[in-house]
């Protein structure tokens, strides 16, 4: 009998060792990653035609040295490796292999650009390399059936371009529109979705559409095209530059249709000062990310944490530029994943951790707004709210908008 307890006590605490010893337990680890370092890659457009991004990469080394004051992510110490690749495709291609190849990263990072992730998709997901938090909305870059390594952060810019569109029918049933769209990913993806907006009524209500290679030194001609077919709502789907350029030639031709700007390009730093503040005045966007010029936010626990940061980290970067407070939006939500993976840093868990995010509230995110993902659904941010610029700043309106309908 009394061996027949012993045998059992034996059994139970040989099964309660090996339930203490779980296989997360053990450490794993892919290339890039060791007991003491994570080596996370990016390019990033230092130079080129959107070079106004920049300030995103510099805000992300900046977190990332901050962290690693900390004591890194469970211990180890990030090694962000940045190139820049002058927002080239084929220059991206070079720099995205010398990650993988030679640099040997476990992950890539926050990509920037549609035209460069585009360039790089079918390389890393051969390669089985994580494309993580890509600087995207391309319905091409939230498609796990097709690319499972790859993981887009924006919204999604089909889905943006729809509520633009439901917005447009539900205030401006009558509305000629009018849409300037960069001739790549990103402008076609939400030319098509202001139109599934509009629904059958795009046909008739679409008077004008003009495109624009991002090497053009102007879109005037666009511009005055769409005005001379009479559109009384005008859709910039844009980068920083020509979103610049449009706004300021709109207010040259004293032409004063509602303007309707994607969140790509509604830096207040970067696109409203250049095209004139009060040229500026009244135009329309989305956002879900906190605006450090909005004297809402000043008591807001998540903003102070952030300016503390720009003040110590980068203190020459502008504090009040969405781009920064995209860059660390950005890398919050990198060690988010990092630290979810645990002491399993395979870039198959990587990914995993990646696509089953549940309920993340980021220190900017607007209130209400949560970071969701699935196995089947890869989009980060499926949540919006609308604003309008008041000639000095943002000014939000209207309810958190949730768009979980198909992403193109």
């Amino acid at each position: 009998m009394r061996n027949g307890i012993f045998h059992l006590l034996t059994g139970t605490a040989v099964a309660i060792a090996l339930s203490a010893s779980p296989a997360s337990a053990q450490k794993k680890y892919d290339t890039g990653a060791t007991d003491t370092e994570i080596k996370i890659g990016q390019t990033v457009p230092f130079s080129g035609p959107a070079s106004a991004y920049a300030t995103i990469g510099r805000t992300q080394a900046a977190y990332m040295k901050m962290i690693n004051d900390q004591g890194g992510i469970n211990g180890r110490k990030i090694n962000l490796i940045q190139y820049d690749d002058s927002y080239s495709p084929p220059k991206a291609v070079e720099q995205v292999r010398k990650l993988v190849e030679d640099d040997e990263v476990l992950s890539t990072f926050q990509l920037l650009g549609t035209p460069s992730n585009a360039a790089v998709q079918k390389y890393l997901n051969a390669k089985k390399v994580p494309q993580l938090l890509a600087g995207t909305g391309a319905s091409k870059f939230t498609d796990p059936k097709n690319f499972p390594w790859t993981m887009g952060f924006n919204p999604n810019y089909f889905v943006e371009g729809r509520i633009y569109g439901q917005y447009i029918m539900k205030t401006y049933p009558n509305a000629k529109v009018g849409i300037l769209y960069q001739n790549d990913d990103l402008g076609k993806d939400y030319l098509n979705g202001i139109k599934a907006g509009l629904g059958e009524k795009a046909a008739t209500m679409v008077v004008a559409e003009a495109s624009y290679e991002v090497a053009d030194p102007t879109i005037d001609s666009q511009i005055l095209k769409i005005k001379a077919a009479g559109a009384d709502v005008f859709f910039s789907a844009s980068t920083p530059k020509q979103a610049a350029q449009a706004i300021k030639k709109i207010s040259e031709l004293d032409w004063h249709p509602v303007h309707i700007l994607d969140i790509n390009a509604s830096s207040v730093g970067a696109v409203m000062k250049p095209a004139g503040l009060e040229a500026s005045k009244g135009v329309i966007s989305v956002n879900y990310i906190k605006d450090p010029l909005d004297p809402t936010w000043k008591d807001d626990a998540g903003m102070k944490k952030y300016l503390d940061f720009m003040a110590k980290y980068y203190p020459e970067g502008d504090k009040t530029s969405i781009f920064n407070t995209y860059g660390y939006t950005t890398s919050q939500m990198l060690m988010q994943v990092l630290k979810q993976c645990g002491d399993d840093l395979t870039r198959e868990n990587v990914m995993k951790q990646a696509t089953s995010l549940k309920n993340v509230v980021l220190d900017l995110a607007l209130p209400g707004i949560v970071a969701n993902t699935s196995p089947t659904d890869y989009r980060v941010n499926k949540q919006l709210q609308m604003m309008k610029f008041d000639g000095e700043r943002w000014q939000l309106f209207g309810p958190i908008i949730e768009d979980t309908g198909a992403a193109g």
